[in-house]
């Protein structure tokens, strides 16, 4: 069983090295996150593939995979979802945030409020999201892939 182990994650690793090429250490750091339960937080200047990497792990894995781009006005809701009104049946109805997916890109997390990265916080240390009082279970896997930008770049927050 555990040979079987071994070689499922050297056959991802090498499945995303013959698309991601040249990264060999950040896609092992990357598998070894994923089997760990954790998340990570990746700080590169823009255009080196970080949100290609993050596709690429979860087409690899089979898990499905969301993005946001973060940005001063994104919101929490937009991460955890929203309650909304519907008219025909006279009830609140959950829709959906993007963390709802296996893999989450956070693209550019400090560059959004505190109160919007904080809306992380529950997803990534209990695997649920609690909108309006009632709690949504995470898919699992569960992990967040954050990018940031250089904390020299003009408007950006200090993470928390």
């Amino acid at each position: 069983m555990e040979q079987r182990i071994f070689e499922t994650i050297e056959t991802l690793r090498e499945s995303i090295n013959r698309v991601f090429i040249g990264k060999e250490d950040v896609v092992e750091d990357l598998l070894v996150c994923l089997m760990a339960g954790g998340h990570v937080l990746l700080e590169d200047v823009p255009g080196v593939g970080k949100t290609s990497l993050a596709g690429v792990l979860a087409k690899t894995t089979s898990c499905s995979f969301g993005r946001i781009q973060f940005t001063p006005d994104t919101l929490p809701g937009d991460v955890s979802g929203i309650s909304v009104y519907n008219m025909k049946t006279g009830e609140f109805e959950y829709r959906e945030g993007v963390v709802m997916n296996q893999i989450l890109l956070a693209d550019e997390i400090n560059r959004t409020s505190p109160k919007t990265q904080a809306s992380l916080l529950e997803a990534m240390a209990e695997g649920q999201v609690t909108v309006d009082g009632v709690v949504h279970a995470l898919p699992e896997p569960f992990m967040v892939i954050a990018t940031q930008n250089p904390v020299e770049f003009l408007g950006t927050y200090p993470l928390p």
